[in-house]
């Protein structure tokens, strides 16, 4: 039997859960998620359509005390999931009270380009919820399915760690600050011979033209194609206000997805700019957040002196983040 956490919530802690088959899994997140109910605390899980069942199944009639979400729709992004993080906290959360979730984000499938964007979701959830209001965060990681260097990637990305059927703090994890620092997970190499234009002010019309017309020509549907255009003018547009006045853009496709890199002279430090979500004021920065909302797959790396922002569409459908009514950009929250 895994114990579950019994940490005071005087802060946030972010916790991994490493299990192996389904009675491990129910182990360590069933007590956990009783524990939040019993102290009256709201619970919101965001897991596999299959793993909900299972903790449906095995919570009984405690289950409709619980908010479920899809994972592979609020996370198909890896980058939606602390906007939906936030809203749950932002809604639910009253002084004094604490909240508690459950997140599983990486999973045997995902590709290595969104791997690597789950591990720098999950250290961002420490920058994001570090110096905030007080809450539990459990992110179960499948030790059987997942390679050994991922495992080892959560003990640094988390303060707290159950393992072995106990919990207790990670001494690799990286710190608060540290979780925030530039990204160093190398992008894959740009293929040679692709589609390319250097820009400038008065040359966002030809960025737009030129992602829209590389997409509909390898098979991006006409929508597709044009949210991919207006997200790639937002990161020219950024390029031009904050990378030195201009960049270059870049279109391919590669594995079934259509990819645009815009490269500026501009350095990107700060990690949650593309999630957080605009405030009301229109001169709020957006771009990148927009384009996080358009696309399946953001990446942004900053080295040798150039910020690259890379942009994925896949050429498949895939459901995207569903959004709250009344403009709330984060987890449609079901009982």
């Amino acid at each position: 039997m895994i114990e579950p956490s019994t940490a005071r919530a005087d802060r946030f802690r972010h916790e991994a859960l490493f299990y192996s088959g389904r009675s491990e899994f129910i182990n360590g997140t069933v007590p956990f998620i009783r524990e939040g109910l019993t102290a009256g605390e709201p619970v919101l899980v965001v897991e596999s359509l299959e793993k909900i069942q299972t903790l449906r199944t095995a919570l009984e009639e405690d289950a409709d005390r619980v908010f479920f979400a899809d994972m592979s729709a609020v996370g198909a992004n890896p980058a939606r999931i602390i906007p939906a993080w936030q809203d749950f906290v932002t809604r639910y959360g009253v002084p004094g009270k604490s909240l508690r979730g459950i997140g599983e984000p990486i999973w045997s499938t995902r590709t290595a380009d969104e791997l690597a964007e789950c591990q720098r979701h999950e250290s961002l959830l420490n920058v994001a919820f570090g110096h905030g209001r007080p809450w539990l965060l459990l992110c179960p990681y499948d030790t059987a399915a997942l390679d050994s260097a991922v495992i080892d990637e959560a003990r640094r990305s988390h303060e707290f760690v159950v393992d072995g059927g106990s919990s207790r703090e990670s001494e690799h994890f990286r710190g608060i600050e540290a979780c925030g620092a530039p990204f160093s997970v190398p992008l894959r190499p740009t293929p040679a011979g692709i589609d390319e234009l250097t820009f400038e002010r008065d040359g966002l019309r030809h960025v737009r033209e030129l992602v829209r017309k590389h997409s509909i020509v390898v098979g991006l549907d006409q929508s597709k194609a044009d949210n991919l255009a207006l997200a790639a003018n937002e990161v020219a547009t950024n390029s031009i206000v904050h990378g030195g006045g201009r960049g270059t853009v870049r279109v391919w496709e590669d594995a079934g997805r259509v990819i645009c890199e815009v490269r500026d002279r501009g350095v990107f430090d700060l990690p949650l700019a593309d999630r957080e979500a605009p405030g009301p004021d229109p001169s709020s920065p957006r771009g990148l957040w927009l384009a996080n909302q358009l696309c399946d797959l953001l990446q942004i790396r900053t080295f040798h002196g150039e910020t690259a922002v890379r942009l994925h569409m896949r050429l498949d459908p895939r459901v995207n983040l569903r959004v709250l009514p009344g403009g709330s950009n984060g987890v449609d929250l079901a009982h």
